[in-house]
């Protein structure tokens, strides 16, 4: 009776730890499982993860599209090209360069070239007739220099010496002279080294012109007077008397015309320098 109970002991004892592995192990089972089913898991997320990548890569290739259709779109906007305007500038551009092209090789064949003489001026004759006549009948020295002024119309010019301006004046207006009764103008010139008193004179008679130059020391500036014979003279030698200091003698009235008597100085003068800075 006491054996049979001791076996049923070890038995049911067996039985107990048989049954605790088992449930342990089955325990294990399904740790193991449910292991293998998250890896599973994540595996699939990571699938899913590589397809959302996918997804990314079409968005942005469709964005790439989208970005050539722009493109396009830009293109298409872009205004047409006129042909025919274009035509016209590339020839406008053509005929500069043409005309560019010519001027260089005229001024270099002008280079290249001798220079011509100038033809005699027209009026040459006219100035070595009026020198030759002054020379024969006021004397021979005159005439200091003639030349025809190619600035001022080729005026025929003749430089009178001083001390015989006034034989020459009266030539000048003589009916057996030049004939010239006409003054025009009457005025005066600074050239530092020299003061000169320039004429021009008018023939009524021929229409001839003549213009003529009497030169004078600055220091003391003298040249003879021809109010007597043209009366035109009067203010405009006063004129030159007052702004450049020339003295003209036997003036019937030589003073002043612009400025004030007291006045001191010549304003006309290039070496002028006003007393009152404020004038």
């Amino acid at each position: 009776m006491r054996s049979d109970g001791k076996d049923e002991g070890k038995a049911l004892t067996k039985a107990v730890a048989e049954g605790t592995a088992g449930v342990e192990g089955e325990a294990g089972g399904a740790g193991a499982a449910e292991a293998g089913g998250a890896a599973a898991a994540g595996e699939a997320v990571s699938g899913a993860g590589g397809a959302g990548e996918g997804a990314g890569e079409a968005v942005s290739g469709a964005g790439g599209a989208g970005e050539g259709a722009g493109e396009a779109v830009s293109g298409a906007g872009a205004p047409p090209v006129d042909a025919e305007r274009e035509a016209k500038l590339k020839a406008a551009a053509e005929a500069r360069a043409a005309r560019a092209a010519a001027k260089a090789a005229e001024e270099a064949q002008a280079a290249e070239a001798p220079e011509e003489p100038k033809p005699p001026s027209p009026k040459q004759p006219q100035l070595d007739q009026a020198a030759a006549l002054i020379r024969a009948l006021v004397a021979d020295d005159a005439v200091e220099e003639a030349y025809v002024n190619e600035l001022n119309s080729d005026m025929p010019t003749l430089v009178i010496k001083n001390e015989r301006w006034l034989q020459t004046a009266e030539l000048m207006k003589s009916p057996k002279g030049l004939q010239c009764n006409y003054l025009r103008n009457l005025s005066g010139v600074d050239y530092e080294t020299h003061l000169e008193v320039v004429y021009h004179f008018v023939s009524l008679e021929t229409k001839l012109e003549y213009a003529v130059k009497v030169r004078t020391d600055r220091e003391a500036p003298s040249v003879a007077s021809v109010t007597p014979l043209w009366a035109t003279a009067n203010w405009n030698e006063r004129e030159v008397y007052d702004l450049l200091g020339v003295t003209f003698h036997n003036h019937p009235d030589l003073r002043r015309i612009m400025m004030s008597d007291e006045w001191v100085g010549h304003p006309l003068r290039k070496d002028y320098e006003p007393l009152d800075s404020e004038v």
